[in-house]
């Protein structure tokens, strides 16, 4: 549901007041490579983009995309009972190959059926696809190897940190990781591929470690820009923040004698300096074309109207590659879930599709791929009123270099106790790793196979990298290399 207007107000406040009074995030700021600002040396000619909607809390996500045949249908409704929706409830996707059988996807979702089925009723534009059954794994595991615990299990499994964690490093086996792996993927291509301005990594949803690499960070702004010391989005000119602001400009225009002090205020005031140079070209851009087809009540598509902007600013930013990170919360639901879950994805399908609307109106939408994760799947099993904590999901994946109006993976058999549960209330055990998911969007964005263990550490344990397949192959031929 949609958070009070005062407490994203708040929030935002906050985050700003952080990432500007603080020391340890400036330092963050500051390990970006703001010196060259050169083009980069033998840089593609090319853009493309790479954004992730985080769904914190686990999506039920077989609530989501639903078997329509009849005879699976009614495995469903047994396994869910109360929790089931009717075949007459679902929206049909029409699939174009895939596995061939018939789903329907939740009644809250019609853009996102018609950008399965087509856009605009054009099958020519089937923009959207989804991976079944998809989790992370250190390595491939049945349920024989799962109860007798003879292979490896990732970490934590059903623990909502450790889980968000993995989605966002692919290293479930919880050692110490600091950098996830779109973090490690600007590690290999921003120097190579960008200018030096600004970070490859942009995050419209505060610190995500998916994009924090051992070289370089990601570069946190809001759906209004940048956070700087004048943001427009702080009016009065007594706010705390301006005062506060004012203080630490004064600071750091100051001559210092120290070394030390004074490269740190060279050097803050170059990041400074960097997110005003953002924040003028996002203002600077009129996105007055395509601001209408997100709706203004819907916060999460003003997340996605901004990263409409950002995506359109490529070149003035330098960015051949980018990736932009957008986050949803509020899906742990235990409780409430048929209510609840029907609203929350409204507003998830009003945003994803009018993003898709506009990257396609700006004709973007061949260089831009989005995919969605979540904590986990949930239980197929109801506790009573909601469901819990689970493994396997269903994950989408949209844009125009995807093959779309397909379901990729192996759906699951939904009966309770089969040998895709876990046998503890219908965990589906993942039959796609997350690695096989990021390594095919990794190849379109350019990560080589001689980079993609650096970046995958687990991949070899999934895919042959240097293979002339893709792992799933939800991508169309010719968008990757």
């Amino acid at each position: 549901m949609k958070p009070s207007t005062s407490t994203r107000r708040r929030f935002i406040g906050q985050s700003a007041c952080s990432a500007l009074g603080s020391v340890s995030v400036l330092n963050t700021l500051l390990n970006l490579k703001l010196a060259g600002n050169a083009a980069a040396q033998g840089a593609p000619t090319d853009h493309r983009t790479l954004v992730c909607l985080f769904l914190h809390g686990g999506n039920d996500s077989y609530n989501w995309l639903v078997p329509r045949d009849s005879a699976r249908h009614a495995v469903y409704a047994e396994t869910r009972d109360h929790l089931a929706l009717g075949t007459a409830e679902l929206r049909p996707l029409n699939q174009d190959g895939g596995d061939g059988q018939l789903y329907g996807i939740h009644p809250s979702c019609p853009g996102l059926q018609e950008l399965f089925n087509g856009l605009g009723g054009d099958t020519a534009k089937r923009r959207a696809a989804f991976i079944s059954n998809v989790g992370t794994l250190i390595q491939p595991v049945t349920k024989a190897q799962y109860l007798a615990e003879t292979m490896p299990l990732p970490r934590a499994l059903y623990s909502h940190s450790d889980q968000i964690d993995q989605w966002q490093t692919s290293v479930p086996q919880g050692m110490t990781q600091l950098a996830g792996w779109a973090g490690r993927a600007a590690d290999v291509l921003h120097s190579v591929v960008n200018a030096d301005s600004i970070s490859m990594n942009i995050s419209l949803a505060g610190n995500s470690l998916w994009q924090v690499g051992n070289s370089t960070t990601q570069f946190v702004v809001t759906d209004s820009g940048a956070l700087t010391f004048t943001g427009s989005d702080i009016g009065e000119a007594l706010h705390p923040m301006r005062l506060k602001n004012a203080a630490h400009r004064s600071m750091i225009e100051q001559s210092y004698s120290n070394l030390m002090q004074q490269s740190y205020a060279r050097l803050t005031k170059t990041s400074i300096e960097l997110q005003e140079f953002f924040l003028q070209q996002f203002n600077g851009y009129d996105d007055s074309a395509i601001s209408g087809l997100f709706p203004s009540g819907n916060w999460v598509a003003q997340q996605f109207r901004a990263a409409a902007k950002m995506i359109a600013l490529r070149d003035s930013l330098g960015l051949h590659r980018q990736t932009l990170y957008l986050s949803f919360g509020g899906w742990d639901h235990h409780g409430e879930l048929l209510e609840t879950q029907a609203e929350m994805l409204t507003m998830m399908d009003e945003a994803l599709t009018a993003f898709q609307r506009a990257l396609d109106q700006l004709s973007l939408q061949d260089s831009v791929i989005t995919y969605t994760a979540s904590d986990f799947g949930r239980t197929l099993r109801s506790n009573g009123r909601g469901t819990d904590h689970a493994w396997g999901a269903n994950a989408l994946v949209m844009g125009g270099p995807i093959r779309g109006g397909r379901i990729y993976g192996t759906f699951p058999d939904l009966t309770l106790e089969s040998n895709d549960d876990t046998g503890y209330g219908g965990r589906t055990i993942p039959t796609t790793s997350v690695d096989s998911l990021f390594a095919e969007m990794l190849r379109w964005f350019g990560v080589s196979a001689a980079d993609m263990d650096y970046v995958l550490p687990n991949i070899a344990n999934f895919y042959n990298v240097n293979s002339s397949s893709l792992p799933i192959g939800f991508l169309k031929n010719g968008t990757w290399s």
